[in-house]
């Protein structure tokens, strides 16, 4: 059956408490060879921190037992065992607490256990462990150290208990933390076991929220190749030592480490070399609370009274063990500088307290008449410890909250140096869950001293921050954190930092070109204003001072001075075109070129069936002059003039052209344009006047070879071929997207057609009335003298 486990430090009393903490660090197990009983396990490396818990747990017992005011005349002992770090040796202690060290043959199933409560462990997977096996006997456990979020499940575990915090708390704090500072692109390092695991768990999805990106989740080659210069390590101290080692061989420095209080504030990390690592480094550890006489006791009063060999080899303990096992924990006797610095002292003392309140609370003490004598069984400190609420002796308020864990309290830690060249870990804030969400995370970011000893904050981040204009874009097959930043579409805007996407534009606003903001599109419409009638005016001057002249007479020269009215009436309607289209400008534009063009048109069909009847009247025995004569040509002018006039007049009563804002085929400007209203009453007007050209065409060149020094039909023939071949190539452009190039090309049209009649009927004239005189004679025009 092996040897009985006895604990390593131990006093009786009428209420025990059991502990188990990793004094030594390294257990070695004995050679089993089954030819002799195997030998006692042996333990070495001692761990600072867990042997100033199992000092601090007995100096609290001895105050409470000074105290008369918490559990006056009751006694507290304790059970401390040393778990060596081990799991077999943790499961051996336990068994010891829950049963008693001796083995007899007595009947020992009466009910009562050995123990009301267990402080310990101090790593969360051997907590599971512990909480898994004393939870079905319902002995309370209460754990200084052990954060895993995985010990908040009270339904696998409905007797533990701890005076730290879950590391649900921790984990998300890292990601604040992170996303405080702006490291968008972390990698991440974590403890393979229920501490690292859980941790880090709540850790990724956290960041996930947060916007935060994990490069990586690996150990020393993958940091050396990451690009990340923020490392999270969610890890024990000793295990940071092993990767602390490990960096500093392959001289990976700068790295800015964020870390968890499991390492931040270990003095065991502070060897030669290792700030070149870890300086800087800013992390969570657990409050810093002097506990007052502590730092006497452990160098005195704990070595007097309570260590079993404080003097020599020779003196045996009350288990006849040998003092040899002792001998590495003398030399911590004078010892005291890490006192302040341990900071899981106080949540072993608050654990203390809280069985004792607990004790207190079922004994139902009174100060004066003290307390009943009674049995107590341990789900009755469970039950007990879920209502605890006191205040601590430090100023600090202990509760339990429903998962059995006490309040989220952490300071913010950062590795610096002093004047004297010495490691300290300096508070530049704090996370207090307790506090209102606006007030629970504070940093004082001026105080902080960067990896490599920065002043400036580092930045790690996978990709830019993509300016206003643009909108990431994610890589593929990379991280979201890792983008391209691509400028916004035409007509697209992103206001801010880091847009996912782009805004469009509201419908009369475009992008300017920084793409950052919406602005009015530009309104275009033809503006300037030039007039063309000059040359027609004194052209009808000329003609006016000559009217006598037989070149002016020559096929009506009232048609002739009608047409050259109806042509300045052609060139001012051009202006109709120009400027800020408005409901009268759009009726007016149309309709003052269908009828004035129907005007012009119709004074040269008149001149070229005048020079058809001329012709034929010549011949003899007809006398068809009669009926075309200057009445019938005024009424001919007049009767195709309001025709079209009567098209204009049904278009505008039916539909007339409007203002209108076009939108669709420029994305980047407003188009102001004229509506047509009735399309059919526009190819109306503008038929009608091809008609009238063709037809006019026709005759010109019907009559362009009768014989005449001066045969005006070759001229018509001529004008009116230039006329149908400005406006039959006006069609397409007219059709093709709108815009003010569109509505010159109009203009042009006018104005081309217009001046293609005017020079073509009328130059050939003024040349001969200014530069060939002689030639102005009936003579001469009937063909009657030889040129």
């Amino acid at each position: 059956m092996g040897d009985p486990k006895y604990p390593l430090l131990s006093k009786d009393g009428d209420i025990t408490i059991g502990a188990l903490f990793s004094v030594h660090g390294i257990e070695s197990l004995p050679s089993f060879e089954f030819t002799q009983k195997p030998l006692l396990l042996s333990c070495s490396s001692v761990s600072l921190r867990d042997f100033r818990m199992a000092q601090t747990m007995i100096f609290a017992i001895e105050e409470i037992n000074q105290s008369q005011s918490l559990l006056p005349n009751v006694s507290i002992g304790y059970q401390i065992y040393d778990t060596c770090g081990s799991r077999l040796s943790s499961m051996s202690a336990t068994m010891a607490l829950m049963n008693g060290q001796e083995f007899t043959t007595e009947n020992r199933c009466n009910g009562q256990s050995p123990i009301h409560a267990i402080i310990g462990e101090t790593e969360s997977s051997a907590t599971v462990i512990l909480s898994s096996t004393t939870g079905p006997f319902k002995i309370p456990v209460i754990s200084p150290s052990a954060s895993c979020e995985c010990l908040s499940n009270r339904k696998e575990y409905p007797s533990f208990f701890r005076t730290i915090a879950s590391d649900y708390h921790q984990s998300r704090a890292l990601a604040y933390i992170v996303k405080h500072f702006g490291w968008s692109w972390v990698g991440a390092v974590n403890s393979d076991n229920d501490y690292g695991n859980n941790g880090m768990s709540i850790f990724l999805n956290t960041a996930q929220e947060e916007g935060i990106c994990v490069e990586y989740s690996k150990v020393v080659d993958t940091i050396k190749k990451g690009t990340a210069k923020v490392i999270v390590a969610f890890l024990t101290s000793s295990e940071m030592y092993n990767l602390l080692e490990q960096l500093s061989i392959q001289n990976i420095t700068d790295l800015q480490m964020i870390g968890v209080e499991g390492w931040i504030t270990a003095k065991s990390l502070i060897i030669p070399n290792s700030f070149r690592v870890l300086g800087g480094s800013l992390g969570f550890g657990v409050r810093k609370i002097d506990i007052g006489g502590l730092a006497d006791y452990v160098i005195k009063a704990f070595w007097e009274t309570t260590f079993p060999c404080p003097q020599t080899e020779g003196n045996f303990s009350q288990y006849a063990l040998s003092c040899n096992k002792y001998q590495d924990l003398l030399a911590l006797k004078n010892y005291n500088e890490d006192v302040p610095e341990q900071r899981y002292s106080s949540n072993v003392y608050k654990a203390v307290y809280a069985v004792a309140h607990s004790l207190h609370s079922l004994l139902k003490c009174k100060e004066q008449a003290g307390c009943e004598k009674k049995p107590i069984q341990p789900h009755q400190v469970v039950e007990a410890l879920k209502n605890v609420n006191f205040t601590v002796k430090m100023g600090d308020r202990l509760w339990f909250d429903s998962t059995g864990a006490a309040v989220a309290q952490y300071e913010v830690v950062n590795w610096q140096k002093d004047s004297n060249e010495s490691v300290q870990f300096k508070p530049v804030g704090y996370y207090d869950v307790s506090l209102p969400p606006h007030q629970r995370f504070v940093l004082n970011t001026k105080n902080i001293i960067w990896a490599g000893g920065q002043l400036e904050k580092p930045r790690s981040v996978c990709s830019e921050s993509c300016p206003p204009g643009t909108r990431k874009a994610a890589q593929k097959g990379r991280p979201v954190c890792c983008y391209d930043c691509i400028p916004c579409a035409e007509g697209e805007i992103s206001n801010e930092t880091d847009s996912n996407n782009c805004k469009q534009c509201p419908e009369e606003y475009w992008s300017n070109a920084q793409k950052n903001k919406c602005v009015l599109k530009v309104v275009e419409f033809l503006s300037f204003s030039e007039v063309m009638v000059g040359l027609t005016v004194l052209m009808a001057i000329l003609f006016y001072s000559k009217k006598d002249t037989p070149i002016v007479k020559a096929n009506n020269s009232e048609l002739s001075f009608l047409l050259l009215f109806s042509l300045i009436l052609c060139f001012l309607c051009s202006l109709t075109f120009i400027g800020r289209p408005t409901e009268w400008s759009c009726m007016l534009r149309h309709t003052a070129f269908g009828i004035t063009f129907v005007l012009c048109i119709s004074c040269v069909l008149g001149k070229t069936i005048v020079v058809l009847m001329a012709f034929k009247a010549t011949l003899p025995g007809n006398n068809v002059m009669k009926w075309f004569g200057p009445p019938q040509q005024r009424l001919s002018v007049l009767a195709f003039t309001l025709i079209q006039v009567l098209i204009c007049v049904l278009w505008l009563t039916k539909s007339p052209p409007f203002p209108y804002k076009n939108l669709k085929y420029y994305h980047e400007k407003i188009v102001l344009e004229c509506s047509l209203g009735s399309n059919i009453g526009f190819w109306a007007v503008l038929g009608y006047i091809g008609l009238l050209a063709v037809l006019c065409f026709i005759l010109a060149f019907l009559a362009r070879k009768l014989p005449d020094n001066f045969n005006e039909a070759k001229f018509i023939t001529f004008s009116m071929l230039i006329f149908c071949a400005v406006w039959i190539t006006f069609i397409p452009s007219y059709v093709s997207p709108p815009g003010k190039f569109t509505v010159a090309v109009e203009i042009f049209a006018i104005l081309a057609s217009s001046f293609g009649l005017l020079f073509c009927i009328f130059a050939p004239k003024c040349y001969i009335i200014l530069c060939k005189p002689e030639q102005n004679t009936k003579q001469h025009l009937m063909g009657k003298v030889s040129i």
